[in-house]
């Protein structure tokens, strides 16, 4: 599967190279990040975006804060206040907790959540193919350049195009910051699967149409019972699959369900700038002045659900004793 993957890595610069993703897809310019803060300020500001992403470029971001010399406790701060909806960055800044002073151990457990990401995406795509067939549709972007693996949802579709399972796709453009428009239509041309780009109020008409057969969509953090969070607009999605009788599936690693939570009630949702909405890449669209909201995300209750789909294979309900039993395996 070709890939294109939001960072790479250069030892000998100490360097964590970011690839902006607010430039695509007009073009691909790379950005030098040197310490942690400049990492926080990157999440922050979605050059790098998508909950297994942002993890990995946590833990780099930890790793590169001992090489500046940092004060070790106020990176992990930074980064901690960086996005607060995605678990993958808590779990990996837990992760490189005990590294903390040991350069050589933290840059081998920051490679390791690295390296875990693509081994579990292969299997995400692998058993999320399975269960996808006909036309899907999806939200947001969770393709290899969301993650720095193979991808989630994205991963799952291309796969499952690459056997045959699947004749085409419907793409969100997922408003206010068109991930999908952006992002997830340039993976989806790079990977020769056929696709079309649709506002995100498109969706009922199509579903009523009888043009979509399943949605499938990311996740950037569960609750025990299987509620999850992800982009705003995913919430909305599963009401009209559920109304239309369409299956509708959230892809994700076991990293990404927070088992401190009991359900998505609790799950904190970051609240992003009103000009995001008002105006689109500096462009005003709206009255000056004129107030606005920017939820992040929206949380999708578990009854929603047909499926969740995971590196440990695909739960059904009851989701709560399926998620609870895959965890206790470890």
């Amino acid at each position: 599967m070709e890939r294109t993957l939001p960072f790479r890595w250069d030892p000998e610069k100490r360097t964590l190279w970011l690839i902006d993703q607010r430039q695509l897809p007009q073009r691909e310019e790379w950005l030098p990040v040197k310490s942690a803060a400049e990492a926080a300020r990157a999440i922050k500001d979605m050059v790098v975006r998508g909950a297994p992403a942002i993890g990995v470029t946590a833990a780099y971001g930890m790793v590169l804060a001992q090489m500046a010399g940092e004060d070790l406790d106020e990176a992990e701060r930074l980064l901690a206040d960086s996005r607060p909806t995605a678990v993958n960055l808590f779990h990996a800044l837990e992760r490189m907790r005990p590294h903390k002073g040991y350069l050589e151990a933290s840059l081998r457990e920051a490679r390791a959540i690295w390296r875990e990401v693509e081994e579990t995406e292969l299997t995400i795509s692998k058993n999320g193919a399975r269960v996808l067939k006909g036309q899907v549709l999806t939200h947001c972007n969770t393709g290899p350049i969301a993650t720095g693996g193979y991808g989630t949802a994205l991963g799952a579709i291309i796969e499952a195009h690459r056997q045959g399972r699947i004749s085409h796709v419907w793409v969100d453009e997922t408003r206010p910051y068109l991930q999908g428009a952006r992002l997830t239509a340039w993976e989806l041309q790079k990977a020769g699967v056929p696709a079309t780009l649709i506002s995100d109020n498109m969706a009922g008409h199509f579903m009523k149409q009888g043009e979509v057969d399943q949605v499938i969509v990311g996740v950037d953090r569960m609750a025990l019972n299987g509620d999850f969070a992800n982009k705003i607009g995913t919430y909305s999605l599963a009401v009209l699959a559920h109304h239309h009788g369409v299956s509708f599936y959230p892809a994700l690693p076991f990293s990404s369900v927070d088992p401190r939570l009991e359900r998505g009630a609790d799950i904190p949702i970051e609240e992003r700038s009103a000009a995001e909405v008002t105006s689109i890449r500096g462009v005003p669209i709206a009255p000056a002045g004129f107030p606005a909201r920017h939820p992040a995300f929206d949380v999708t209750p578990h009854q929603l659900i047909t499926g969740i789909i995971t590196e440990k294979g695909i739960i059904y309900p009851p989701f709560d004793e399926g998620l609870r039993n895959a965890l206790a395996e470890g």
